[in-house]
C-alpha cells in the first residue's frame, strides 16, 4: 500500500514558506503536479518550481493575495488556463504578526487573521470546489490549522480566533459537499521543526517538550506526511476532521 497521487494536481497556498515547501515536495514525490502559490517571494517560488520539475512533475508558480476574492478567482483562471483543473487544495498561507495580550493587540491583527484564516478558505472553496463537483471525481480541501486552538494560551487571541473561525467553515463545508465525494479536513501541527530551526540549531525546546507525550517537537515532514495521506484515496472516508499532529500535546475529547 502506498500513497499515489499520480494524475492529480495540487494547489498549495503559502507554498514558499518553511512548511509549504516540504508539503509541495512531498505531494510531488507521491506523483502530484503542483501549483505553487506565493504572495511576495517570487524567487523562492521559481526555485521550488525548478526543483519540482526536476522531479518530473508539472509545476507552476502563481502570485495572489489570498485575502481578496478577485485575486483568488484570477489565480483559478490562470491555473486552469496554464495547467488545468485542481484536484487538491491545501490552504497553508497565513498572515504573520506580533503576538501580545488581548488588551494590547491591535484590532488590525484580528482582521488580518480573519482574512487569512477564514476568508482565504471561503474564497478557495468558491473558486475551486465548483469544478470538482462538475467533474464528478471528488476532491480534497485540506486546511492547516494549529494546536493553539485547543490551548488558548496568553498572547494567542488573534491567531486562535482566526483558526477557530476556519474550523467552523471547514466543518460546515464538509457537510455541504460530502455528497460529491469531496473531503474537507484540517491538519493541526504542534510547534514544528523546520529548516529554519535546523539552520539555527534550535530544534530542541525542553520547556515545550516536557508536556508533549512523545517528548519532542514534530517535524515539517511529519506534517506533510499527514497532508499527503488526506490528499490520497486512502483517506476517502474521512471528512470534517481536525487532526492534531502534535505528539499528543493536544487531544480533542469526545
Amino acid at each position: 500500500m502506498s500513497i499515489d497521487l499520480s494524475g492529480k494536481t495540487a494547489l498549495i497556498t503559502g507554498a514558499t514558506g518553511d512548511l509549504g515547501r516540504v508539503m509541495a515536495r512531498t505531494l510531488a514525490s507521491a506523483g502530484a503536479d503542483i501549483i505553487i502559490h506565493y504572495n511576495r517571494n517570487a524567487d523562492k517560488a521559481a526555485e521550488l518550481q525548478r526543483e519540482l520539475e526536476a522531479m518530473g512533475r508539472r509545476a507552476m508558480s502563481v502570485q495572489a493575495d489570498i485575502t481578496k476574492a478577485e485575486a483568488v478567482e484570477a489565480m483559478r483562471e490562470q491555473v486552469e488556463r496554464e495547467i488545468g483543473t485542481v484536484d487538491i487544495v491545501v490552504a497553508n498561507a497565513v498572515i504573520q504578526y506580533e503576538w501580545t495580550t488581548v488588551l494590547q493587540q491591535a484590532p488590525e491583527d484580528y482582521i488580518s487573521q480573519f482574512e487569512s484564516c477564514v476568508m482565504q478558505n471561503v474564497y478557495l472553496a468558491k473558486a475551486f470546489i465548483p469544478s470538482m463537483i462538475e467533474r464528478g471525481a471528488g476532491g480534497r480541501l485540506i486546511g492547516i490549522n494549529t494546536e493553539c486552538v485547543l490551548q488558548n494560551f496568553e498572547g494567542q487571541s488573534a491567531y486562535v480566533a482566526g483558526k477557530r473561525g476556519m474550523d467552523g467553515v471547514y466543518r460546515v463545508l464538509a457537510r455541504e459537499v460530502g455528497e460529491h465525494q469531496i473531503t474537507v479536513n484540517q491538519v493541526a501541527p504542534g510547534w514544528t521543526v523546520s529548516d529554519r530551526d535546523r539552520e539555527r540549531n534550535t530544534e530542541r525546546n525542553e520547556a515545550y517538550e516536557r508536556n508533549v507525550p512523545l517528548k519532542r517537537r514534530g517535524t515539517d515532514q511529519e506534517i506533510a506526511n499527514v497532508v499527503a495521506f488526506l490528499a490520497s484515496n486512502l483517506s476517502g472516508y474521512i471528512t470534517g476532521a481536525y487532526i492534531p499532529v502534535s505528539g499528543g500535546n493536544v487531544m480533542p475529547a469526545i
